[in-house]
């Protein structure tokens, strides 16, 4: 089997998704890979934008809504992968479906392996509704690493 070329990682901000940042990072490092740091968010309703800047004022409620908390999270993303000794690090921030975002980067960039966290792999609502890294695993064209981050 020959190391992987390109890795992808998904990161919702939360300190269990940064692990798996930390355990991909280390695998780019190793592999001397690329690494590809995904977060998708969802766009707020103009509804939900219009409300905060009535609470808030417009200079702060930009900071608040849309994906502005996307650009901080793959920033402090590709900080602690640099940490792990990753050299090749890509961001990407995009609006959609966590899976859907992750399984479009991952052919874009022609990954080889898909990093995700197994949070929400054991709990009621995702047996009942699905999560993120069960879905990644089923949908996934590529071999998919799930982290135990909790």
């Amino acid at each position: 089997m020959t190391a992987y070329r390109t890795i992808v990682v998904g990161t919702d901000g939360s300190e269990t998704s940064f692990r798996a940042v930390d355990r991909a990072a280390a695998i780019a490092a190793d592999c001397e890979a690329k690494l590809v740091v995904v977060c998708a968010y969802s766009a707020p309703e103009q509804r939900k934008v219009d409300s905060a800047q009535d609470r808030l004022g417009s200079d702060v409620a930009y900071q608040v809504v849309g994906a502005n908390p996307a650009e901080d999270t793959v920033r402090d993303a590709h900080d602690r992968a640099a940490k792990q000794g990753a050299r090749d690090v890509e961001t990407v921030v995009r609006d959609g479906n966590p899976v859907s975002v992750l399984s479009k980067v991952v052919q874009q960039r022609e990954a080889d392996l898909l990093v995700v966290g197994n949070r929400g792999l054991n709990t009621l609502a995702g047996r009942i509704l699905g999560s993120v890294p069960a879905e990644a695993a089923r949908k996934s064209s590529v071999d998919v690493l799930i982290v135990h981050t909790s």
